[in-house]
């Protein structure tokens, strides 16, 4: 049973939704709403957002900059993981949202709150990663969802309620997908890119160049890595923000990053999401090129097959589950020796590894080289080859295939 609402922390982004979700919570509940937000590597954006909620009857507004601690607890962690969800989607939004539940409910305690409300829909992911994270934190806190409560029934509806309470939004009628930026990544969903047949609008993209712009120069970038963690770009050490704001410029420039795809959501339809994660997909590529050298073949072959898991448990808002911490440690274990240097090409929208050295490297020329060595017998290939086949033979005797 609800209990009623005296004071609510807002998940407030200053957007469309949240805009008209604040205004609507003390219209609503007639309650004390503080407008709280986490500083992700949004930019400019945040510059308004005090005005704009204190001017739409916030008690508060609260900035939490948790940009070191996304990069460094979240984003980091699944790059240790080479998470991807459904083979393309590197998760930026989905990673975002447990770090700032995390910083949400600090904040709800802080204020001596009572509730939170959130922007997400009845229909997303949003709704199960923000709610699964503050049980974790506090089973007792009361949740308001809005889109799952008020006669709202669209974006187009919540256009016009702004307008009609005088709430300033940059989302029109015209132009109604929704953007989620963070230091990860920037997605786009929603409105006109909900046909997955039509082309994302070519001015539509923050975070990265059209590759057709791109310099017509290749661009070379090398990656360093310690225990499975980037450290340094082109020789400079540098933390985890930095490296990554480094990336996202390098990328961005050259047009790398962009993906179009349909994916599943947790609650059950396919959704298209279109994505910038430039500097997200250099470390990927350079974090896997490292560990072809470092990783032994069983230990990757193995967390190769956990890796959907990991990021399935990611997308579905399962980030503080004792499953995914699991597979973390499990995970982070294996990275103990994933450290050397990556060197990649970019031109034109594309990545390329070209380079990967490693002091902890497995690999040996001598026994790879196909010249004369004194290490390796070929000879000792044919017992191996007999000893993998014995199962294969006998179940051709036995089924009396062989000829």
């Amino acid at each position: 049973m609800s209990r009623t609402v005296r004071k609510v922390v807002l998940a407030y982004s200053g957007g469309l939704d949240t805009s008209v979700i604040l205004r609507w919570l003390i219209e609503t509940h007639g309650c004390e709403v503080v407008a709280w937000c986490a500083d992700l590597g949004q930019g400019e954006e945040l510059e308004p957002l005090r005005e704009k909620s204190l001017a739409s009857g916030a008690s508060a507004f609260v900035l939490d900059d948790l940009r070191e601690t996304f990069v460094r607890d979240f984003v980091f962690p699944a790059l240790r993981a080479g998470a991807v969800y459904e083979g393309e989607y590197l998760l930026g939004t989905s990673l975002a949202r447990p770090c700032i539940i995390e910083g949400m409910m600090a904040a709800v305690k802080a204020a001596g709150a009572d509730a939170i409300a959130h922007g997400a829909t009845g229909k997303g992911n949003d709704q199960v990663r923000f709610e699964l994270g503050a049980l974790h934190f506090d089973p007792q806190v009361q949740i308001i969802a809005p889109w799952r409560e008020w006669d709202l029934k669209s974006r187009t509806d919540c256009i016009a309620y702004a307008k009609q309470h005088g709430i300033p939004v940059t989302a029109t009628v015209e132009k109604p997908y929704s953007m989620d930026r963070n230091l990860f990544h920037c997605s786009f969903e929603g409105g006109i890119l909900e046909d997955p047949w039509a082309e994302p609008p070519r001015d539509m993209f923050l975070l990265s160049r059209d590759p057709a712009d791109a310099p017509d120069a290749a661009r070379f970038v090398e990656i360093t890595f310690e225990a499975g963690n980037p450290v340094a770009v082109d020789g400079e050490a540098l933390g985890p923000v930095a490296l990554l704001e480094r990336l996202n410029a390098v990328a961005g420039e050259h047009g790398v990053g962009r993906v179009d795809v349909v994916e599943d959501r947790f609650v059950g339809m396919k959704s298209r999401g279109v994505y910038e994660t430039p500097g997200g997909t250099l470390l990927h590529k350079a974090h896997r090129a490292v560990e072809s050298l470092t990783l032994d073949r069983e230990v990757m072959r193995i967390r190769d097959a956990l890796v959907p898991e990991y990021a399935a448990l990611v997308y579905r808002g399962f980030w503080f589950s004792p499953e995914r911490e699991m597979l973390q440690a499990m995970i982070d274990q294996t990275q103990r020796r994933v450290s050397g240097t990556a060197r990649l090409k970019l031109y034109k929208g594309n990545v390329t590894l070209v380079g990967r050295r490693s002091e902890a490297s497995l690999y040996r020329e001598d026994y790879v080289t196909f010249e004369k060595d004194t290490v390796y017998d070929q000879a000792d290939a044919t017992g191996f080859i007999r000893l993998n086949a014995l199962r294969l033979r006998l179940r051709a005797m036995r089924d009396g295939t062989s000829s």
